[in-house]
């Protein structure tokens, strides 16, 4: 991690607690805050847009899926970058995620150093647009 990303918060959204417990162990040693959800609605009634950071999201979840829980974030003009994880999601899918502003799409599994070095890339995005926008 940056010294310039200290503050900054990784959001984790995927309804698999083996998961969401091992992404959330490699964030931290990483050096990042992590905050994990097993939904995209509990992400919603936590989400702080004024805290910076990024999104790391499963696509595919029980009654609000990662695609429409974007949609949602689009509706509320949320600038948070997006970072799409799937282990069977397709090439409609990614397309679609990409097209709407996710940063990346990984597909599961992926290798720890490409997961971290993109969280590090969206944080460090997030900074700048919020730096720009000031």
């Amino acid at each position: 991690m940056d010294v310039n990303t200290s503050n900054a918060l990784v959001y984790l959204v995927d309804d698999e607690l083996p998961v969401r417990d091992a992404l959330s162990m490699l964030i931290k040693m990483s050096g990042f805050a992590v905050s994990s959800y097993d939904s995209a609605e509990a992400f919603l009634n936590n989400y702080d847009p004024d805290q910076p950071g990024c999104l790391v999201l499963d696509v595919t979840m029980p009654v609000m899926s990662g695609l429409e829980l974007q949609e949602e974030l689009v509706k509320r003009k949320s600038n948070i970058p997006i970072i799409f994880m799937s282990g069977n999601a397709d090439i409609l899918d990614s397309a679609k995620a990409l097209r709407s502003g996710a940063v990346a799409f990984l597909e599961k599994p992926f290798e720890n150093q490409i997961f971290l070095q993109t969280i590090n890339e969206a944080v460090k995005k997030d900074l700048s647009t919020r730096k720009q926008r000031l």
